[in-house]
């Protein structure tokens, strides 16, 4: 089945802030997809959010605008908003889908090549919504978005977008509201933690920013009990998990209201792209079904270490070609990068192969090719066993936190309290178990791949006895 994703590509991630695009004249946009089952297999999103009104209770300060995550009254107001705006008749509706949810789902058969979703360019927000003051100081299209949703939310009734702002999540699905603590204890094994922390500071800096540079110098159109960090972490969250890039406005981004209640699926048709679960985690709040996700991987650890008698040279090599003495590498069910393999043969290069470091860091870094078919057979062990213990050391972290979560937080008793946590708990879960399923596999890979060298090894040395015994 065709996916959402080909025209509405989500951005999922903190983008380098780039300057504001110019201004282009938007075209219509629309979704074409396959043969679409009528509503009673609504388009959902399988994932892991149960008891989610009450489980997302945190310590963070709500916002005051927007409403609980399954109101169907608020979405049954979007819906006629949007028709009085001009949206034409469609062929889905917004409804409560399986997990407890709102999502857009089809409300009769739709032939394969028709088209599912039409929004007029009038209901898009973009960065060509905001005031003339934030461009002047050339806000890049997030924080601009980011503080125009923010305004125009805290007009409430006055806002030409109230309608749709109080159909949006009071406090989005995201690791943004997450607690630093709660990351710590939840998601100590998953690099996705780091990425969540980096998130949060990208978006805490952002906020500063423009604290410093315009809000403190216009309070009269910025004042703090809006455009306060909470508000930030509150518009930021909307975005990651609803902000598209439109094709047809070459590849801007953009809020387009109905198009958003689309939910993501691995096993039915609506995708929000090829990502892993800890990436749908970060933005979207949610882990698919163990095993349902054929995009996912795990991000896998790999440092250089600093009793090598050539740390220096390598690291030196390393940074020359953008990389550090640490890295990630993606894993998954299918293998891994040749990047991998390069910084394996790094790592483990001795000092007589200090002419080929630059060569080897180039390759790991994607700016050359490594030569194929064994390029440096006589470390090529060594090598895999490298990438071996990274994989069988993080198994091993992954493995600590699953069988301690059972006893985790029996001290809690506020209920609010409780209710969180298990929820948290249960999305870290799933989370690590998915992402130690794969390194399950890569271990095994990697094991009888090396069992295989061994006994290679082994045999031909067993034939070279036997030969020199004949000889005798």
């Amino acid at each position: 089945m065709a996916e959402a994703a080909r025209v509405f590509h989500t951005t999922t991630f903190v983008p380098s802030f780039n300057s504001l695009h110019k201004t282009q004249k938007p075209k219509p946009s629309f979704v074409s997809r396959s043969t679409v089952r009528r509503k009673f297999q609504s388009l959902r999103c399988s994932s892991s959010l149960e008891s989610a009104t009450t489980a997302m209770t945190t310590n963070n300060q709500e916002v005051r605008w927007g409403c609980d995550i399954d109101s169907p009254e608020n979405a049954l107001a979007l819906q006629k908003w949007l028709s009085d705006c001009g949206l034409p008749p469609q062929k889905m509706g917004i409804e409560k889908v399986e997990v407890g949810e709102r999502g857009l789902v089809a409300l009769k058969n739709i032939r394969k090549g028709e088209k599912l979703l039409f929004v007029p360019p009038s209901l898009f927000i973009t960065a060509d919504s905001v005031s003339e003051i934030m461009k002047k100081y050339s806000v890049p299209d997030w924080p601009l978005i980011a503080t125009y949703l923010i305004s125009e939310a805290s007009l409430e009734k006055s806002s030409k977008w109230s309608n749709y702002i109080a159909a949006l999540p009071r406090q989005p699905y995201s690791l943004l509201y997450w607690t630093r603590a709660e990351l710590d204890r939840y998601l100590e094994a998953s690099q996705i933690r780091e990425r969540a922390i980096e998130r949060i500071n990208n978006v805490i800096g952002t906020y500063d920013d423009l604290r410093l540079r315009i809000f403190s110098k216009h309070p009269q159109l910025f004042p703090e009990e809006v455009f306060n960090i909470e508000s930030f972490k509150w518009s930021f969250g909307i975005l990651f998990s609803r902000l598209v890039r439109l094709p047809s406005m070459d590849g801007r981004v953009a809020l387009v209201p109905w198009a958003d209640m689309l939910n993501h699926s691995c096993e039915v048709f609506i995708s929000y792209g090829k990502k892993s679960n800890g990436e749908l985690l970060l933005s979207y709040g949610f882990v698919p079904r163990e095993g349902t996700n054929p995009s996912d991987s795990v991000e896998l650890p790999f440092s250089l270490k600093k009793s090598d008698k050539c740390y220096k040279e390598k690291l030196e090599a390393l940074r020359k070609h953008g990389l550090s003495g640490s890295h990630c590498f993606p894993i998954r069910v299918t293998g891994w990068p040749q990047e991998l393999i390069a910084y394996a043969y790094l790592a483990v290069s001795p000092p007589s192969m200090i002419g080929q470091f630059e060569e080897i860091a180039a390759a790991a870094s994607n700016k050359t090719a490594m030569k194929k078919d064994k390029p440096y057979p006589e470390i090529e062990e060594q090598a895999l066993q490298f990438i071996l213990d990274s994989c069988e050391s993080s198994i091993s972290k992954y493995t600590k936190f699953l069988q301690a979560s059972g006893s985790m937080d029996l001290d809690v008793t506020s209920p609010k309290q409780i209710n969180r946590r298990l929820f948290l708990k249960q999305l870290a879960v799933d989370l690590c178990n998915s992402e130690r399923r794969i390194l399950y596999r890569a271990q095994a890979v990697l094991r009888r791949r090396l069992r295989d060298m061994r006994s290679g090894e082994l045999k031909a040395l067993n034939l070279f006895d036997g030969l020199r015994n004949l000889f005798k």
